[in-house]
């Protein structure tokens, strides 16, 4: 994600948002945590937002006797990030994409103030796994009468590049514009990504170890946090998962199943949990981090953060997220 994100925050004199009036009787908020100042970072353009969220995150933080601080992101995002945490506010709720909550999750770390990554997204598998909805609104309301503090475990890359789902290494990060094109139904565009991703499937295997085991070879490499993972029961790592299609009609089924369902079913998948993983390969190697693509240099190393970030969100999780 680029690190210009845009946020100035409201226009001057723009009052926060309160619940002073005395003839409303004000929703009770969640008695796990201190919320008396909050900070909303919003943007618009992004995801399932839409140009009405503005007003009417004000309207349901006017039902709870707190202080609300709703701030759009039109600006630089660093500033943006450092001005919402300059006042030492209770919680950080963000209604973006899943690259914007990534980055502000990353900056608050596990000492920072409660964050709520709210589904403002495409995919919003973060959101998901935390409040079990899609539904930003209904996440906020949760969020503010059942949040507790809990810590939220994820991964590191090279020491800087944190994520909090899932990291997709080699070949299988080249579907992922293929995946977005199909989501937003353009069906040609879709296709020819396909296409490009079939021919560079096996442009480079991957060297692997996991926690210093011997090195391995495969296609690619999926590291997976235990919030969503759904091979693990506690969070004593990250879910592993290599991938590794012996010959092209594999590799279209891998596609298949990355497209169309749980790319777990395929045979040609095997994981373990790990706390450290070195990465290795000829060339640079395309991933995918948190729904993000990017490119990383030829040898990465990842850690497992047992305790990356601290969230508001129910618990237990709701059953969607158990799921």
């Amino acid at each position: 994600m680029s690190a210009t994100m845009t946020d100035a925050g409201p226009a001057a004199g723009d009052p926060a948002v309160t619940s002073d009036d005395p003839a409303a009787a004000p929703r009770g908020l969640t008695p796990h945590a201190t919320l008396k100042r909050v900070v909303l970072l919003l943007n618009p353009l992004s995801g399932s937002v839409g140009a009405h969220a503005e007003a009417e995150a004000r309207a349901i933080f006017a039902d709870y006797a707190l202080q609300a601080e709703v701030r759009p992101l039109d600006g630089d995002f660093d500033d943006a990030v450092a001005a919402a945490f300059e006042h030492g506010p209770d919680a950080v709720f963000v209604l973006a994409g899943d690259g914007t909550a990534r980055a502000v999750a990353a900056a608050a770390g596990p000492d920072g103030p409660l964050i709520a990554p709210l589904p403002g997204g495409t995919m919003n598998m973060l959101p998901k796994a935390l409040y079990g909805t899609t539904d930003w609104k209904i996440a906020l309301r949760q969020a503010l009468e059942a949040g507790e503090p809990q810590f939220v475990a994820g991964g590191r890359i090279n020491g800087e590049e944190p994520f909090f789902c899932a990291a997709i290494l080699g070949s299988p990060a080249l579907w992922a514009p293929a995946r977005e094109a199909l989501r937003a139904g353009k069906l040609k565009l879709a296709w020819s990504h396909a296409q490009q991703a079939v021919k560079r499937a096996f442009s480079g295997r991957l060297r692997y170890s996991l926690d210093g085991a011997r090195a391995r070879r495969t296609g690619a490499l999926v590291l997976i946090s235990p919030v969503i993972s759904k091979a693990m029961e506690e969070p004593v790592g990250l879910e592993a998962a290599a991938m590794d299609p012996a010959d092209a009609a594999e590799t279209l089924r891998m596609a298949a199943h990355a497209l169309f369902d749980d790319w777990r079913r395929d045979p040609a998948v095997s994981s373990r949990p790990a706390r450290r993983i070195a990465i290795g390969a000829r060339s640079r190697i395309p991933a995918v981090i948190d729904g993000e693509p990017t490119v990383l240099d030829r040898e990465a190393v990842v850690v497992f953060l047992p305790r990356a970030f601290r969230a508001l969100a129910p618990r237990p999780p709701a059953p969607e997220t158990a799921d």
